[in-house]
């Protein structure tokens, strides 16, 4: 896969750093000509130093072979335009934003955005996860906000422990992801037979999540 990261901030360069080791080509641009100095010593990446909203820029970052463009500086209005040129002029498949106001993340959607990221959001989620005793999260929502990832926390007395997933009437336009047993990791297929204490990872359009928690942890 390649990437374009626009910010070379500390999310830029973790983020550039993670993808390379994972064998995706990654190239990344920034305005900062020291800090792309110092990128260009430490990761064996392609780096470009200037305006990522230039189109000139992203040309020689090589996003007309782009798969995702990733616009993560500390300007939201930046990561816009970055990801409006990359669909609308460059053709990128996928664009994904970082939203440092929480209050950029509907707009980024209603704009074109595919993936707009709240962090602050996704933060919330994970402090509400661990200390409340809600036993369904939602950890995100994507695509422009049609799509939500939740997790849930399968309880003892749930309906659908001891059955097999094939048997189990989800919501529309909903899947099992993924479900964490102790330390294993199980890709779920019809004949996963769900136990308590799984750990749930589900996708579903957004709005039917009551449904879906109903139906995993409430009554059938």
């Amino acid at each position: 896969m390649h990437v374009v990261i626009v910010g070379a901030g500390k999310v830029g360069y973790f983020l550039a750093k993670r993808l390379h080791a994972s064998n995706n080509i990654v190239s990344i641009v920034d305005k900062d000509k020291f800090i792309c100095e110092e990128i260009a010593k430490e990761l064996d990446i392609l780096v470009i130093n200037g305006d990522g909203c230039d189109p000139r820029i992203l040309q020689e970052a090589g996003i007309e072979r782009a798969d995702v463009v990733a616009a993560v500086t500390g300007d939201d209005e930046d990561n816009l335009v970055v990801c409006q040129l990359a669909k609308e002029r460059f053709n990128v498949g996928r664009t994904v934003a970082r939203a440092n106001d929480p209050d950029n993340e509907h707009t980024f959607s209603e704009l074109g955005v595919d993936v707009p990221v709240d962090s602050t959001e996704i933060i919330a989620k994970i402090i509400e996860e661990e200390v409340s005793f809600a036993d369904f999260v939602n950890l995100m929502s994507f695509k422009r906000g049609k799509l939500a990832i939740v997790r849930l926390d399968l309880p003892e007395d749930s309906p659908v422990i001891n059955k097999e997933i094939k048997d189990i009437t989800l919501p529309p336009d909903s899947v099992l992801v993924s479900i964490v047993r102790g330390e294993e990791v199980i890709i779920p297929k019809g004949n996963t037979v769900l136990e308590s204490g799984d750990d749930i990872i589900a996708l579903t359009l957004v709005g039917n999540e009551p449904q879906l928690l109903n139906l995993l942890a409430g009554q059938l």
